[in-house]
């Protein structure tokens, strides 16, 4: 087993600062310092913003991904794990990512939209990068590492990635587009089959993970629901993001089989 490095004491000490600069971020975020997130930028990022908009239950997910981030950091103080490969390998992007997420609730408290944007899609190629590294190594820890690394960085990327979506649609709306009924459900269309099109290509590219497809699922799920249930209502666009929802397990499942009977092939 590696030694603990000098270089793995910084990491662990910058994790640590980025989880506590993240928790500052979520205080605002949940109205504690600050306005809900819902109620944030004129209300812009509420639930019933615009057709793209997960209903309110779906951030719910945050309290799962939130947990999972407090187990890493402190599976990453693990001597075992710090000077692992696969510790090394992400530790400074977890810590970025994690900075960024409390960047992006500030950000939006101050109302800028456009650099939340900005924010959130950056936040998205650093989890996308995460798991390309996970997915490159192979776990040396077990349950435990597949469950808190792997499991929460997949989760956060999976749900970050529709709540990019829904972020970059919000931002619009408030920038003056706003195109008529009829064309509106057909961009929502379009864009939810974008989504699809980007889940499909992370079950592939990432082997077919479940932590991945299960938040973009829950995601996209909740985005249906809000359709059928709430303000502003729109079959067309719940019809298809339920449709979005399947089609984005269907390809995991797809992915992890093939994934599986290239190891078996192998063996």
């Amino acid at each position: 087993m590696s030694q603990v490095t000098t270089n793995d004491r910084v990491r662990q000490v910058a994790t640590t600062l980025s989880a506590a600069a993240m928790l500052v971020g979520t205080l605002f975020g949940i109205g504690v310092l600050g306005e809900r997130v819902a109620e944030s930028s004129g209300g812009s990022l509420s639930a019933t913003a615009t057709l793209l908009a997960p209903a309110s239950t779906a951030f719910s997910i945050w309290s799962v991904i939130y947990l999972g981030l407090a187990a890493y950091v402190v599976w990453q103080w693990v001597p075992r794990n710090a000077a692992s490969a696969r510790g090394r390998s992400i530790g400074w992007l977890a810590a970025v990512s994690m900075l960024l997420n409390g960047g992006w609730l500030l950000v939006t408290q101050a109302g800028w939209l456009w650099g939340s944007v900005l924010v959130i899609v950056v936040l998205a190629l650093t989890l996308g990068l995460i798991m390309e590294r996970l997915t490159a190594l192979r776990p040396e820890g077990g349950t435990v590492e597949r469950i808190v690394v792997d499991g929460t960085f997949g989760l956060y990327l999976g749900w970050v990635t529709v709540a990019t979506v829904a972020n970059i649609a919000a931002t619009l709306a408030d920038s003056g587009v706003e195109p008529a009924p009829g064309t509106a459900e057909l961009l929502a269309v379009v864009v939810l089959a974008a989504a699809t099109a980007i889940g499909a290509f992370l079950a592939f590219r990432l082997g077919g993970r479940v932590g991945v497809s299960a938040a973009m699922a829950w995601g996209l799920g909740w985005i249906a629901v809000g359709r059928a249930a709430t303000e502003p209502e729109s079959t067309v666009t719940a019809v298809a993001a339920a449709a979005a929802a399947v089609l984005v397990v269907a390809a995991t499942v797809a992915a992890w089989a093939r994934k599986t009977g290239a190891r078996g092939q192998a063996a």
